[in-house]
């Protein structure tokens, strides 16, 4: 069940983790029950939270009501990196969060998605830790992958090492 306005008290500056399935989406809570987020161009026949968004190559930073945003999805306050960066001061956040919206910006799945935005203000880092952890996953299964044909290809010369090649006089 999705969280109610009453379950989570965000505080501007906090960062936003919208979980749509397959991904996430981040945003900014600014105050007031809004959020500035940076949101991909819509792909046609395909929704806001379709996964098809993230094949554009540019994107609009947007200031939207949470509930907006958050739609039916479940979300949390996730300041996912304040053991690692200090937060830069709210005041600065927020300066720079407003000087944004409205702006069209490349966006990237790899270095310029809306985990990467979010992050950059908050921190002045961009990070994206899907990313991180969508590469590691792929790195993994390639060496998997690696590894079963290293396997098989060890297999096949130690028991397919015969010649296929018969004697005429076999015959």
């Amino acid at each position: 069940m999705a969280p109610t306005l009453y379950d989570e008290k965000p505080e501007p500056g906090d960062l936003i983790e919208i979980f749509r399935g397959n991904y996430q989406h981040w945003a900014l809570y600014v105050g007031e029950g809004f959020v500035v987020h940076l949101a991909p161009a819509k792909v046609p026949d395909a929704g806001p939270n379709h996964m098809m968004s993230v094949l554009c190559d540019k994107a609009k930073v947007k200031k939207e009501e949470i509930w907006d945003v958050v739609g039916h999805d479940q979300w949390s306050v996730n300041n996912l990196l304040d053991k690692k960066y200090q937060v830069r001061p709210i005041h600065q956040i927020l300066k720079d969060a407003q000087a944004y919206v409205d702006r069209e910006l490349p966006f990237s799945v790899f270095n310029g998605n809306c985990e990467h935005f979010a992050t950059e203000l908050r921190y002045g880092k961009a990070e994206s830790r899907q990313v991180r952890q969508a590469v590691e996953t792929v790195g993994m299964a390639a060496m998997v992958g690696f590894g079963v044909l290293a396997v098989a290809g060890v297999a096949a010369a130690i028991f397919g090492g015969g010649s296929k090649k018969k004697n005429k006089e076999e015959y």
